[in-house]
């Protein structure tokens, strides 16, 4: 493709972005609202019951101290962990804990996912940036099995596991293929690290309360902006010893940030207001899956897959066998002419005439019964049909594959 060719594409993609975004943004219902997209006086608004979560009459923090210790101990007691750090980001914070396990386990492999967030959006950073040399237990969509990780052909000192694992459809294992793995890990003297951006989300999946499901890690990461809309911010939980040494490397990593009460307000919010109703937004999920499948049936596409079949969180995917450019199309149409948006993310392109969307089911969806979601998936076929001149499933081009947000 010629550098004309290429710079007429990124324009177009980015065209779409901003009418996707605004479409879904001004839209009457919306399955889901963007909210890190919105405009900052919005954003701000997420402030406006601060004084409920936290005495504003209070100092502010100065590299680390005041509010962000009391959200530091506030997740240490939702996780059940000795203690935890701040952050201002989960990639910070992960190779925080693993070079710090690196130090007491005299061994600096990492045995991970091929799916994972670091593998898959980091730069390599495990390994520029840390001195940690990540190794792939196995690339097949679904998380690590026990044998798979007893059997690994050399040592390491960490096994990292991202709970859910986004990229294969925000998938978990079971409660018993988890522990079998933790179990499988020790055994070879490894520490167990859970990458547990979304962790917050597992609870209905595992049907275990949430510290049960940290105990069984060594160290647990978690995000504030992915489950609860916060500005942004992670957090480092397990042992106390690991985490005041995380705090020295938070330091040396550049991560020691003068004040921080605006992220760590909205993380408190969120806690607030979104935790407690998790396990609704994740039953829900399951009755808008339902939803899609029968509606897409309904409507007579050749082909739709809702994965996992049973959402194993409140986010799951979309596959239909259309280019990326047609759905993004008709989804914005939808949007933009009968202001219901059902489809507010991007598309990416996964295989010819095949591409996957996320879904995320958060307070808008509780709103959206099955049959408003199955009237939605009837009007977006229809714009389908009047994108693609009624010829059925069509070739990806591949033009609007843009990459998912990362940490």
């Amino acid at each position: 493709m010629s550098d004309t060719a290429q710079s007429d594409t990124a324009e177009q993609i980015k065209r779409r972005r901003e009418r996707r975004i605004t479409a879904n943004r001004t839209a009457e219902r919306a399955l889901a609202r963007m909210g890190f997209l919105n405009p900052l006086r919005e954003r701000l608004a997420l402030l406006a019951d601060a004084h409920e979560v936290y005495d504003l009459d209070e100092t502010a923090d100065v590299y680390g101290n005041g509010i962000v210790e009391a959200l530091e101990d506030k997740v240490a007691g939702l996780l059940g962990k000795e203690a935890a750090a701040f952050f201002p980001t989960g990639t910070m914070a992960q190779q925080v804990a693993l070079r710090s396990w690196a130090g007491r386990t005299g061994n600096p492999t990492v045995a991970l996912h091929a799916l994972a967030h670091p593998e898959m959006y980091e730069r390599h950073a495990f390994s520029q940036v840390s001195g940690l040399r990540p190794v792939r237990v196995t690339s097949e969509p679904r998380l690590p099995g026990a044998d798979e990780v007893r059997d690994f052909e050399e040592p390491f000192g960490a096994l990292m596991l991202e709970l859910p694992l986004r990229e294969a459809g925000f998938v978990l294992p079971t409660w018993e293929e988890l522990t079998a793995v933790v179990d499988a890990a020790h055994e070879r003297d490894a520490v167990v690290h859970f990458d547990g951006a979304r962790l917050w989300e597992t609870t209905v999946h595992f049907g275990r309360p949430l510290a049960e499901i940290a105990d069984l890690a060594d160290s647990v990461y978690v995000s504030f902006y992915k489950s609860f809309d916060a500005f942004g911010g992670a957090a480092l939980a397990g042992p106390k010893t690991l985490i005041e040494e995380a705090k020295a490397w938070r330091h040396r990593y550049g991560g020691a940030v003068f004040q921080q009460f605006p992220t760590v307000l909205s993380a408190l919010a969120g806690l607030e207001r979104d935790l407690p109703r998790l396990p609704e937004y994740v039953t829900h999920a399951r009755v808008v899956a339902d939803a899609l499948r029968e509606g897409f049936a309904a409507a007579g596409v050749p082909w739709a897959r809702i994965h996992p079949e049973v959402p194993h969180t409140f986010d799951f995917q979309v596959w239909l066998p259309y280019g990326v450019d047609d759905l993004a199309e008709a989804a914005i149409r939808q949007a933009e002419e009968t202001g219901i948006s059902l489809f507010g993310n991007h598309w990416d392109e996964r295989g010819p005439g095949l591409a996957m969307t996320e879904v995320y089911v958060r307070a808008d969806a509780l709103e959206w019964t099955a049959a408003d979601v199955k009237a939605a998936v009837a009007e977006f076929v229809s714009r389908l049909t009047e994108v693609t001149g009624g010829s059925g499933a069509a070739g990806a081009d591949g033009a609007g594959a843009a990459g998912a947000v990362s940490t």
